[in-house]
C-alpha cells in the first residue's frame, strides 16, 4: 500500500515525516520543507449534493404521479434517472443514520427516533465510532462538507451548551451546520443551531419569515462562498428539510393554490395518483391498488365537516411540500450559476419514511394531542379551519391522505412491514456521470446503498480506520452499475426491516411481513404478542404493490422467510424487539439514561436558554415547587421569569400588569391561570409555584399555589396535566419565554422579565412516585374544554 493510498483508507490521513532541520539559520537550510495542505480529494470528483424531504410517500410527488406538484423534483427526474424501488426504514432518525453510515439502522443504535431510545444496543441511539458517517469519509477526503436542516441524530440528552459535541453534525464530518436537532420544528419561530451555539432568528411570520426558506438561503450562501475560497475541492451538502413532516406549516397563498383540489377524496386521490405512477412508468401497467387499511373511514363515509377539514388540511400539506420544492429549485439554480451542476452527483430522496398516518383519523391542529391520545371533534375544529397552517397551528393531516399519499402501496410511516412506510421516490443527478437522460431504474435499493454508490462514483474507497477506531463492514451495495445500464443485475437481494414491532424480510423477489401495531393508535396493542403475529407473503415479481397475500398458498415459504427474519435480525442487533412508542419518549419508562439522574432540584440563573426536555428536571406526573428570586425595577414590572413549552403545550411563571402569575397550557386546549393580589413593589422579592399533584395515574391533575415572599397570593385548580413530553420543538427558558408564547398574557416577542432574574431553583417531591403505566387510548376531547 502506497502512502497515497493509506491516506484513503486511513482517515484522518496520517502525518507525513518532514524534513529534519541541516541548519540553525533558514538562509543555511539545504532540504526544502514541504508545506501541509489539505488532502487533495480524487481527480475530477464530483460535488455530492443529498436532498432529503421528510414524511412525503412514494405517491407524493408529481415526479412520481403524485398531487403535490414539485417542479424541481421533475426538473431532476427530467435530467437524470427515478429510482422506482428505493426504501428507507419507516421513521426518520434510523433512515438518517443509515443514510449517513451506509449500515443497517440498528446495527448503528438508531432502531427508533433519538426520543425514543432505549439502554438496548440496536436502540441506543449512540451511531458507533466504528460507522464513520458520509461526511466524516468525505471531509476527509479533500470535501468541503456542510449540513442544513433537520438532524435528527443527537441523543436528545446531549443536546446542550454542554454537550458533548461529538455526535452533533459538526463532530461528525460536517464544516457547518444550520438548522434544528430533533423530530420537528416549528416554520414560523424556530429554534435553531449554527454549528453547536443556539440562535433564534431575527425575523417572524408578519416579517415574512418560514425556515424551509431561511434554511436554503444559508445552503446557497455557503455553496456560493466555498467555491469563492476553495474552487479546487469539490463540496458535499447535506440539506435535510422538515417538510412535509408535522407541523404543516405555509403561507396562505400557497395553500390556496390547491383549494378545492382534494374535494374528491382519498379514495379517488388513490386510483388518479396510480394512473398518472403507469403513465410515468414509475410502476408497471399491471399494479393494482394495494387494499385499504383497517379502521380508516372511506370519504363517503365522513360527515361534511370531516370532509371540510381533510380537503384543508390536505390542501395545507400540499402547498407545504411545493413550496419546500420551489426552495430546493432556488438552490438547484444556484449551483447552475455557478457552473456546478452537471459535475453535481445530487440526491433528492423524496421521503425518509412514507406519509405519516400519526394524525389519525381526523387530523389535528395540534399534533401533540394525538400522541397523548387525545382526538379533536371535528364539529369543534371546523370552527379553526382558516388557522390551519398558520401561526396559531401545528397540525398534521388525517390518516387517509397519508394512506392516498403511499400510492399504490398500503399502510403508512413507522409501518416497517408494508411499503407504504417504507418505499419512497428516489431521483438521481449527475448529468457528467449519467448517459440516460429520463430514465427509470427498477433494480430493488435501499437507504443503505446510498454511501457505497457515492464513494464508488467519487472513487474513494471505503476506510479501514477513522480516528484510530477500525470500521465494521459498510452493509449497503453500490448502485454505481445502475447509472448506466439499466437492465443491470440486482444486487442487493436481501434486506430486513423492523419499526415499533412492525417488521419484514425481503429475499430474491419474495417479501413476508407482519403488522404489529397501527401508527395513529401511538401505543401497543394490549395484551398482543410478537409470536401472536400474522405473517403475510407477497410474490413481488408478479405483485408490484403487495396487493395479494400468498401465505396460505405457500406456508413453507413464509416459514423460510421468517427463518431468514430471525438470522438478519440477530446479525444486525434487531432483539429484543419493542413495540412502545410514546412511553420510550420518557426517560424513565424507556429505561435509558437520565442526564440528571436521581437528582431531585436544581438552579437556573437568570439568561439561561434553551434547556430540552431531556436536559431539565421532569416535573410531569408528581408534585413540584418553582422558586424565582428577582427584582423589580422602579417601574412596573413585566415579563417572563420561567417558562418550559409553548402555545401547543407548556407553562409559564410570569409578571403581567406588575402582579406574578403561573399558567399551564394543556395542548392549547385549557389554559390555567393562577394569578391575583397586588402588585409587586419595587426591589428583591421571591415568587413561587407549589404545585400539589393528585397522583393515580398520569396526566391528572393538581392545585397550585401562587405565593409571594412566603405568603399565598392565589390558588387555583388545574384539572388536566401532561404525561409524557410537553413538546419536541420547544425550550426551557429563564427570563423569557423563546419559541412561541405559552400564554397570549405576553407577546411572542420582546417578553423578557423588564426586572432582573437572580435564580430559579425547581425542587421535586421526592415522595412522589411515578406510576408506570397510562392508559394511552384515544379520547374524544372537545377543544376548548375546561
Amino acid at each position: 500500500m502506497t502512502e497515497f493510498d493509506a491516506g484513503r483508507h486511513i482517515l484522518p490521513r496520517p502525518d507525513t515525516r518532514s524534513p529534519l532541520a541541516t541548519a540553525m539559520d533558514v538562509h543555511d537550510q539545504d532540504t526544502a520543507f514541504t508545506p501541509i495542505g489539505p488532502v487533495p480529494p480524487p481527480q475530477n470528483a464530483p460535488n455530492v449534493v443529498i436532498v432529503l424531504f421528510d414524511d412525503l410517500g412514494f405517491g407524493t410527488s408529481s415526479s412520481f404521479g403524485g398531487p403535490c406538484h414539485m417542479p424541481t423534483a421533475e426538473r431532476l427526474a427530467d435530467n437524470g434517472l427515478r429510482y422506482t424501488r428505493f426504501h428507507v426504514t419507516a421513521l426518520c432518525s434510523p433512515t438518517r443514520q443509515s443514510l449517513l453510515t451506509g449500515r443497517n439502522h440498528h446495527s448503528v443504535g438508531m432502531g427508533g427516533t433519538t426520543e425514543m431510545t432505549t439502554a438496548a444496543p440496536g436502540y441506543n441511539g449512540f451511531r458507533p465510532r466504528s460507522a464513520a458517517t458520509m461526511a466524516q469519509i468525505l471531509q476527509g477526503n479533500g470535501y468541503s462538507t456542510a449540513a442544513f436542516g433537520k438532524w435528527h441524530q443527537t441523543p436528545p440528552r446531549e443536546i446542550s451548551a454542554v454537550g458533548p459535541f461529538d455526535r452533533w453534525p459538526t463532530g461528525e464530518g460536517f464544516d457547518t451546520f444550520y438548522g434544528f436537532m430533533g423530530a420537528e420544528m416549528n416554520h414560523w419561530y424556530p429554534l435553531l443551531y449554527h454549528g453547536t451555539t443556539p440562535i433564534e432568528p431575527d425575523r417572524r411570520p408578519e416579517d415574512g419569515y418560514h425556515l424551509s426558506e431561511d434554511l436554503v438561503d444559508h445552503a446557497i450562501d455557503w455553496v456560493r462562498t466555498q467555491r469563492t475560497l476553495t474552487p479546487d475541492r469539490p463540496f458535499f451538502t447535506y440539506l435535510a428539510l422538515g417538510a412535509a413532516h408535522a407541523p404543516l406549516h405555509v403561507g396562505r397563498e400557497w395553500r390556496e393554490k390547491y383549494r378545492g383540489r382534494f374535494d374528491h377524496g382519498w379514495d379517488h386521490q388513490r386510483e388518479l395518483t396510480l394512473q398518472r405512477q403507469k403513465h410515468l412508468g414509475v410502476v408497471p401497467t399491471d399494479a393494482q391498488l394495494a387494499p385499504w387499511a383497517e379502521g380508516v373511514p372511506h370519504w363517503d363515509e365522513l360527515t361534511d365537516n370531516q370532509r371540510r377539514l381533510a380537503a384543508r388540511f390536505m390542501e395545507t400539506f400540499a402547498g407545504f411540500t411545493e413550496h419546500a420544492d420551489v426552495q430546493v429549485g432556488r438552490f438547484t439554480d444556484a449551483l447552475e450559476e455557478l457552473g456546478e451542476l452537471d459535475n453535481t452527483l445530487f440526491l433528492y430522496i423524496l421521503g425518509d419514511n412514507g406519509a405519516s398516518g400519526e394524525g389519525g383519523i381526523e387530523g389535528t391542529i395540534v399534533e401533540h394531542r394525538l400522541g397523548h391520545g387525545l382526538v379533536d371533534d371535528p364539529d369543534e375544529m371546523i370552527e379553526h379551519i382558516d388557522e390551519i397552517g398558520g401561526p396559531h397551528s401545528y397540525p398534521i393531516a388525517p390518516a387517509g391522505w397519508a394512506l392516498a399519499m403511499n400510492t399504490p402501496y398500503q399502510w403508512t410511516k413507522q409501518v416497517a412491514s408494508h411499503f407504504g412506510g417504507t418505499r419512497d421516490g428516489m431521483i438521481l443527478h449527475w448529468p457528467r456521470g449519467i448517459p440516460d437522460r429520463g430514465g427509470i431504474r427498477h433494480q430493488f435499493s435501499h437507504v443503505i446503498d446510498v454511501l457505497p454508490t457515492i464513494l464508488d462514483c467519487v472513487g474513494i474507497p471505503a476506510p479501514y480506520s477513522v480516528d484510530g477506531v477500525p470500521q465494521q463492514p459498510i452493509e449497503g451495495t453500490s448502485m454505481r452499475q445502475t447509472l448506466t445500464d439499466p437492465n443491470a443485475p440486482e444486487r442487493h437481494r436481501t434486506q430486513y426491516f423492523e419499526m415499533c414491532g412492525n417488521r419484514g424480510i425481503y429475499h430474491e423477489g419474495w417479501m413476508a411481513v407482519t403488522r404489529h401495531g397501527i401508527p395513529w393508535e401511538m401505543v401497543p396493542t394490549q395484551g398482543r404478542r410478537f409470536a401472536d403475529d400474522i405473517w403475510e407473503l407477497y410474490d413481488l415479481d408478479n405483485d408490484w404493490s403487495q396487493a395479494h397475500d400468498l401465505a396460505a398458498q405457500h406456508p413453507e415459504k413464509v416459514r423460510q422467510l421468517q427463518d431468514l427474519f430471525l438470522i438478519e435480525a440477530a446479525k444486525y442487533q434487531v432483539f429484543p424487539l419493542d413495540d412502545r412508542v410514546t412511553e420510550r419518549e420518557n426517560p424513565a419508562m424507556a429505561g435509558r439514561i437520565d442526564l440528571l439522574g436521581d437528582r431531585t432540584s436544581v438552579t437556573y440563573r437568570g439568561g439561561m436558554r434553551r434547556f430540552t426536555e431531556e436536559t431539565t428536571l421532569n416535573i410531569k406526573n408528581r408534585s413540584h415547587s418553582i422558586t424565582a428570586d428577582i427584582d423589580v425595577p422602579e417601574t412596573a414590572a413585566e415579563g417572563v421569569l420561567i417558562a418550559q413549552g409553548g402555545r401547543f403545550g407548556g407553562w409559564s411563571l410570569y409578571v403581567t400588569d406588575g402582579k406574578p402569575a403561573y399558567v399551564y397550557n394543556y395542548f392549547g386546549l385549557s389554559l390555567y391561570t393562577v394569578s391575583g393580589g397586588d402588585p409587586l413593589p419595587p426591589g428583591r422579592h421571591e415568587v413561587r409555584i407549589e404545585f400539589d399533584y393528585d397522583g393515580g395515574g398520569l396526566g391528572k391533575g393538581g392545585t397550585a399555589v401562587l405565593m409571594v415572599d412566603g405568603e399565598k397570593h392565589a390558588t387555583g385548580r388545574i384539572e388536566h396535566t401532561i404525561p409524557y413530553y410537553f413538546s419536541f420543538d420547544e425550550t426551557l427558558n429563564v427570563g423569557v419565554d423563546l419559541g412561541t408564547p405559552v400564554t397570549d398574557d405576553y407577546p411572542a416577542i420582546d417578553n423578557e422579565f423588564t426586572g432582573t432574574v437572580h435564580s430559579v431553583h425547581i425542587d421535586l417531591d421526592v415522595e412522589t412516585t411515578q406510576p408506570p403505566e397510562f392508559d394511552g387510548g384515544l379520547h374524544r376531547r372537545v377543544m376548548g374544554a375546561q
